[in-house]
């Protein structure tokens, strides 16, 4: 009987399972001291300001008690629903996040398994840190250098159309709403393919390299290879990443748009719901439409990245 008792204590050390939660908690301590930062920074900027969502419900005047305006329901959700834009808004929202989407998701992941077929590591680094730089400059700087390149007075493109005698006189590419979305889209790729391919390149490497050469004995070809090992063994990090990016469809963009949409004549194409919130909710002091406009959105969002995640889970790869 001692030695069955034995075993069973020596079973509930060896299996964290048996013990409580507060005495694994204990035991890990310095694991949870390192996450509590992030979780004091997440509760404090992400959880307290929650209930800010109150104004959606009220007419709130700026400088007053959160709790002392009127209380009007729903009132701004539906002057929203009615508003004369709100057709245009949902569908700018929807057309540039889905282009962005379409775009944007694969574009570092072909990117990672290119610069995964380099064997030149010059040439790789090269490319790497070039493709990497447009990340970290700011949506002043990237819009200064599309609104230059497309200008019309000695702009890059205009002049390079000329030369090839494809156009007689310069395009105001800037102030012609059929172009808008095609140039957003590309200079978002173009900003952000690089540093998004860093996850993908890190999960390539993890890849245990005798796959390839097995693959390799039995005449794969490098097609194959990346067809049947690199996609399926980095498929659960890009289905993660797809669950997240369509979390976030409704976030057309703002920066980027604020700043290559400074013509009001792409107003018709360019206004989304983060623009769209400053421009009409913001800049005329309308709070409470503002915040009404932000949840609804938000809602959405949510809706979205539960229904992937469901999605997802069926593969065995999912979020929660």
């Amino acid at each position: 009987m001692a030695k069955g008792s034995a075993g069973l204590e020596t079973k509930s050390l060896l299996n964290p399972g048996h013990k409580s939660k507060l005495r694994r908690f204990f035991t890990q301590i310095d694991i949870q001291l390192m996450v509590l930062p992030a979780l004091v920074f997440i509760f404090i900027f992400s959880y307290i300001p929650m209930y800010g969502v109150l104004i959606a419900f009220q007419d709130y005047k700026l400088g007053s008690n959160l709790l002392n305006n009127n209380w009007v329901g729903l009132k701004h959700f539906i002057q929203f629903f009615n508003a004369p834009e709100f057709n245009t808004v949902m569908r700018n929202t929807i057309v540039i996040s889905f282009l962005k989407f379409f775009f944007g998701f694969p574009a570092p992941i072909i990117l990672a398994l290119m610069l995964n077929e380099v064997r030149k590591m010059l040439f790789k680094r090269v490319v790497q840190t070039v493709t990497y730089l447009p990340h970290f400059l700011s949506w002043v700087v990237i819009g200064s250098m599309v609104t230059s390149i497309l200008s019309v007075d000695n702009g890059s493109i205009n002049m390079l159309l000329q030369k090839l005698r494809l156009i007689d006189d310069p395009i105001n590419f800037l102030s012609m709403t059929e172009y808008f979305w095609t140039i957003l889209v590309t200079t978002n790729v173009w900003k952000e393919i690089g540093f998004n391919s860093i996850v993908f390149l890190a999960a390539i490497a993890g890849i245990d390299p005798h796959l390839y050469e097995a693959a390799s004995i039995d005449g794969a070809s490098r097609f194959k290879q990346i067809r049947l090992i690199t996609l399926p063994c980095i498929m659960p990090v890009v289905i993660i990443f797809m669950i997240l990016a369509i979390g976030n469809l409704l976030n057309a963009g703002f920066e980027d748009i604020l700043i290559l949409a400074s013509n009001p004549a792409l107003r018709e194409v360019s206004d989304s719901l983060d623009v769209y919130v400053v421009r009409v909710g913001i800049d005329n002091y309308r709070y409470s439409y503002a915040t009404a406009i932000g949840l609804f959105k938000a809602v959405i969002s949510v809706t979205l990245l539960t229904m992937a995640n469901f999605l997802a889970r069926r593969t065995g790869n999912s979020l929660w």
